[in-house]
This record gives C-alpha cells, structure tokens and sequence, in this order.
C-alpha cells in the first residue's frame, strides 16, 4: 500500500491558493481514477483506490498546513506503511511556475508543512515538488503562496494537474524519471522541426538565371 498526501488548508478561502496546489493535485487524482469518495479519518479527509495495481491512501491532512504531519503520521501508523511509500504533493517557490521535481529523503527546504512531516516521520518520503514561483523577496514569500493562483495561471495549472494525474502510477513503480519526463513534455513540448528548403536543380538554377 502506498499513501499520497495532498498539502494544503482546509476551507474555500484557500482553495485556489498557491499553497493549496497539493490538494489540487491529489484531488485530481482522485477523480481521474475513479477513487472512492472523501471521508474523514486521521485528522484529515482520505479516498482509496489503486494506481497500477497497487492500493493507494489520499490523504488531505485537515489540520492546517503547519500540523500536517500528526495526519501523516496516524494514516501510516494504521496501516504500517514505512515512510518509502508515501508522497507528499506540495507547493514549491523554488521552482518556476509549470515545472515540477520528484525529490526522496534529504530536506525540507524550509517548507512548514513538510517541516512538521520531517518531525513526525522522518525525511524518507517523496516529495512531488510542484512549482509556484518565487515573489523576488523573501519577505513576500507568505502572501505570495497564500494568494490564489492568477487567471493567467489557468492554462499551465490545468495541463500540470492532468499531467500529474495520467502518469501517477509512475510514482508507485518508483520511476520518478519517467514520471518527470512525461510532465516535461506536456509543460515544455518539443518545438517541431522546420524543414530545410530543398535545394534547387541545375536546370532550375539556369531557368531562374
């Protein structure tokens, strides 16, 4: 069994924050593949299904951001998952807006909400770094992820969120590179090739002479 935790806080006046981008994602998740219905358990509200074969927890902690690992750390306890498998979806100002990285072990780069998971459980999870962008001042950095996303965002957040979703599965089978791969080539397509012009004949050279 495997547990994705989906970061963000409870309640519609943050639901289209920044800092709310794990709870969309986990939520799409959810819906695209048919998972049950969100009830409340371990401090939070989880759905279940599977992805590749394999059961998997959502869990939205409801504790507020800053507590989310007590919710974490009651969902594992329960079902005896080691931190290995679990994958926390989070918010990432150190990433541009439309780009995303899968980190395990190592820090919590100053994240509350992964913060407050190091000290339940450890660093020994995945994280699904989901990138928001960065204000340009530290000091901005609080109103900036507790801001809702711009209509200008829609777009990318949309492909980001479907991408994120098609290739979950990835995630169970530990292929983070291909996971990251496939979400490259939604937010960043390769640009098509321009066909080189053919090169004239002989006897076109000396009609256009």
């Amino acid at each position: 069994m495997h547990i994705f935790v989906g970061l963000g806080n409870p309640g519609s006046g943050y639901a289209r924050n920044r800092h709310n981008v794990g709870f969309m994602a986990v939520d799409e998740i959810v819906r695209r593949h048919g998972f049950s219905s969100y009830r409340g358990k371990f401090h939070g509200e989880v759905a279940e299904g599977r992805l590749g074969g394999e059961k998997v927890l959502v869990l939205k902690p409801m504790t507020y951001m800053n507590n989310s690992g007590r919710a974490v750390q009651a969902a594992m306890t329960f079902y005896r998952v080691p931190p290995r498998d679990v994958v926390v979806f989070q918010d990432e100002i150190d990433l541009a807006a439309g780009k995303l990285r899968v980190k395990r072990g190592g820090g919590h780069g100053g994240h509350n909400g992964l913060r407050d998971i190091h000290a339940h459980i450890g660093s020994d999870y995945g994280r699904v770094r989901i990138g928001v962008g960065h204000p340009g001042d530290k000091d901005r950095v609080a109103g900036h992820v507790l801001k809702d996303f711009a209509k200008a965002d829609d777009d990318w957040l949309s492909k980001m969120l479907d991408v994120i979703a098609d290739n979950a599965d990835r995630l169970i089978d530990g292929d983070d590179s291909g996971f990251m791969n496939a979400v490259a080539l939604v937010m960043n397509p390769p640009r098509p090739n321009k066909p080189k012009p053919k090169p004239e004949s002989k006897q076109q050279e000396e009609e256009n002479d």
